[in-house]
C-alpha cells in the first residue's frame, strides 16, 4: 500500500473478447486490496478505461497503465517478482518471507497474474512462484487472497483520497453517497 514500497500487478496476457471482464477484475481487485498500480497488456485498453473511471469516482491513489512489453517489465523489474500460479509453493509457506522482503527490506513487488498459458521463463524469472491453492481457480481470487495475506488485512481499513463517491456499509441494501455528503 502507499505507505510501503510499491506493489504493482502485471496482467500477463489478454485475449480480447474472452478475458475482458477477468482482466478488468484483476485491475479492480489490485486497486481495492492495496496495490499501487496495475499494468495491462496493450490490447486491454477497455480494462484500463474501466479501472481509471472507478479510481476517478471512488478515489485513489491508484494507477493503471498499458505496456507493449509485459515480459520486459518482468526482466527489468527493480525489486522482487511474485508469480501467482496454482503450480507454485503454498502461500502459507512463503508469505512471511515475501512480506519481510517487501515491508522490512523495502523491496518493490511485482505480482504477475497470467491469463493464458504462462511461458516457462516467467517461472524462472520470478523470485517466488506462489500458489494460493494448488487447485484450479480464478486468478482474481488468487490475487485477492495474496494481497490480503501480504498486507495482513490493513488494506481493508484504507482511506481513499479524492473520491467523488463512497459506499456506505449497511446490513441490507445498497447506499452510495457523494463523498461530500454526510459525516466525514
Amino acid at each position: 500500500m502507499h505507505d510501503d514500497s510499491e506493489v504493482a500487478v502485471l496482467r500477463l496476457g489478454h485475449r480480447p473478447g474472452r478475458d475482458d471482464r477477468m482482466t478488468t477484475h484483476v485491475g479492480l481487485t489490485a486497486r481495492a486490496l492495496g496495490a499501487d498500480r496495475v499494468l495491462f497488456p496493450d490490447n486491454a485498453g477497455q480494462s484500463l478505461e474501466t479501472v481509471a473511471d472507478i479510481t476517478d469516482r471512488f478515489g485513489g491513489p491508484f494507477e493503471a497503465e498499458l505496456t507493449d512489453s509485459p515480459h520486459g517489465i518482468i526482466r527489468n523489474w527493480e525489486g522482487r517478482v511474485v508469480h501467482l500460479t496454482m503450480y507454485g509453493e503454498r502461500v502459507q509457506d512463503v508469505e512471511a518471507e515475501i512480506r519481510g522482503a517487501h515491508l522490512e527490506d523495502g523491496d518493490p513487488l511485482l505480482l504477475v497474474v497470467g491469463s493464458e498459458k504462462v511461458s516457462f521463463d516467467v517461472y524462472e524469472e520470478a523470485d517466488w512462484n506462489v500458489g494460493v491453492t494448488n487447485q484450479p481457480h480464478s486468478e482474481v481470487a488468487g490475487l485477492a487472497v495474496f494481497l490480503d495475506r501480504l498486507f495482513e488485512g490493513r488494506e481493508l481499513e484504507r482511506e481513499w483520497a479524492d473520491a467523488d463517491r463512497r459506499v456506505i456499509p449497511m446490513e441490507t441494501g445498497k447506499r452510495v453517497e457523494s463523498a461530500g455528503d454526510g459525516e466525514e
